[in-house]
């Protein structure tokens, strides 16, 4: 080869591995770069949209502590009025679209639809930048160690503990004591004494349900003779407190009034607990019972909650978790029957077609259960229309990119389970109520039958549907509150008619869950197949 021209390739071999060289340096940096670019890439995305005036995205700190506490001072005033708090959060959904941010009690929240993918992917996955977040005088009236409100490690350790609780024999054993007392009360309290059918009964179904989960969750969770009968009030001041001001030092506030009353608790737990220690415990197989029994041999039982104040936390969070919220589903059921005759009628004639399995006792099996299909979708839709949890707070962790929008540290995004309920494009007519929507048949209405034929068949939709929850969050107890539902509707419509006796469909101020201020009275009518009160086993 000439000299020249190996001179020339010589050159050409050094360029390109110069070249070469370079591209590798500004791989190297932009690699390095990449954290600082995506970072940069979800700053530039927009905040959701800001709720009310110039201090919601901006301005100066007095303009932004105004426009706090005007949100802060609409929202209680939706709570304390008879629409309920839920009104608040509708209006920002017209005023702004589907995802807007507010401020409550010096928190910034931003609400997102769970028809929104990433939302419901949130709760499913539960990514490592966020954590469940209640407020914070909800969770100072349960308990640090509750596990609605504990962290992530203490929320597992909880959740294995109270698992036996959720079991097959359990749950059985629940339905047959659910069932003698719902019975106690509908077939041998409510039913005329003199025999006379025609007579019609008067009564408050939240009360009768509040009394009747009440019994059978304390029977459950601390055995048949225990001491909390005597905090059932307190129960309810506990759970009237937990959207309140928290106003600790202000004598007579509903949150002061709230913390006492979770004292006066936590003191009869004490004294349960107490006693059972005197006595060995000789109780049995109630939770407090296994709770107690690990404690004492937590060396063979590595998942045991380990204090005392674990234990109190997680038996109130239990209690109020179960009645309160069960009996508010009650009602609201009760209430869509009384308004869609035909369909109470339909579901009376499945029940009296049900022959009890356990004929001896005369109690409603788990077995019966299952044969009332018709009466489970009739559950399943009054719980969406009711929503009791209307919706599920995360508390980010680290700023972050949701939905299309910026999400910041400290923020809580509450996903929107009740818009997720009544979206037109996931349910057909949703304010109609209409079990059949989730069977293959489709719907009784001959005008969603209709668009279903468009739409496609209700699974989808009964995918959808997000009552307790979604993830390792799932509420636990969802099949006992299902139960609690279906037994006491059968006891009902193998009783009685009824019929709402006031149509005033006010909400209870200040209520955690929506329930109706009147506490659903209904007009009960006997009916000739009479059951009869189940006799203990």
């Amino acid at each position: 080869m000439e000299p020249g021209l190996a001179a020339a390739w010589s050159w050409s071999w050094m360029l390109l591995l110069l070249l070469a060289l370079l591209l590798l340096a500004l791989s190297c940096s932009w690699w390095k770069r990449l954290p600082q670019l995506a970072a940069e890439a979800a700053a530039a995305a927009p905040l959701p949209p800001p709720a009310a005036g110039p201090g919601a995205g901006g301005g100066s700190w007095l303009m932004r502590w105004v426009w706090q506490w005007r949100e802060t001072a609409a929202f209680l005033a939706a709570h304390g009025s008879g629409r309920g708090f839920y009104h608040f959060v509708h209006a920002r959904y017209l005023r702004h679209g589907p995802c807007f941010r507010t401020a409550l009690l010096g928190r910034v929240h931003v609400f997102l639809p769970a028809s929104a993918p990433a939302a419901y992917q949130l709760l499913a996955a539960e990514p490592s930048h966020f954590a469940k977040r209640y407020a914070r005088t909800a969770a100072e009236l349960l308990g640090a160690h509750s596990i609605l409100c504990c962290s992530h490690v203490e929320h597992r350790l909880a959740r294995r503990a109270v698992a036996t609780l959720f079991s097959m024999p359990s749950t059985a054993a629940f339905t047959a004591t659910f069932d003698r007392l719902a019975s106690d009360v509908i077939v041998g309290q409510w039913r005329p004494r003199n025999g006379d059918d025609t007579a019609t009964v008067q009564v408050v179904a939240l009360d009768a349900a509040l009394e009747i989960s009440y019994g059978a969750i304390c029977e459950m969770l601390v055995g048949k003779k225990n001491r909390l009968e005597r905090v059932r009030g307190e129960v309810f001041a506990v759970t009237q407190a937990m959207l309140a001001l928290p106003l600790r030092w202000v004598p007579g506030s509903r949150f002061r009034r709230g913390l006492e009353a979770r004292k006066r608790i936590m003191a009869a737990l004490r004294e349960e607990m107490a006693a059972r220690q005197h006595e060995h415990d000789q109780h049995g197989g109630d939770l407090l019972s296994v709770l107690m029994q690990r404690r004492r041999q937590r060396h063979h039982h590595p998942d045991a909650l380990t204090t005392e104040e674990q234990i109190l936390d997680n038996i109130l969070t239990l209690i109020i978790a179960g009645q309160v919220t069960t009996a508010t589903a009650i009602t609201w059921m009760l209430k869509y029957l009384s308004d869609n005759r035909h369909i109470q009628d339909k579901l009376r004639a499945e029940a009296v077609g049900v022959e009890l399995k356990n004929n001896q006792a005369g109690l409603v099996t788990m077995q019966d259960l299952n044969g009332m299909e018709y009466a489970y979708k009739a559950v399943k839709e009054s719980l969406r229309m009711a929503t009791i949890v209307s919706w599920f707070p995360r508390l980010a962790l680290d700023d972050c990119h949701l939905a299309g929008f910026q999400i910041r540290k400290d923020w809580i995004v509450n996903i929107d389970a009740r818009s997720l309920h009544y979206d037109p494009a996931v349910f057909d007519n949703p304010t109609v109520f209409d079990p059949s929507r989730f069977n293959e048949e489709g719907s009784d209405d001959e005008t969603v039958k209709k668009k279903k034929k468009k739409k496609g068949p209700s699974a989808a939709q009964q995918r959808r549907l997000l009552v307790f929850g979604a993830g390792s969050r799932t509420c636990l107890g969802m099949n006992l509150a299902k139960i609690m539902m279906l037994v006491f509707l059968y006891r009902l419509l193998t009783n009685f008619r009824w019929e709402m006796a006031d149509d005033d469909t006010s909400l209870e101020k200040w209520a955690m869950f929506p329930r109706l201020k009147n506490g659903c009275p209904i007009r009960l009518t006997p009916i000739n197949s009479s059951s009869q009160i189940p006799r203990e086993s």
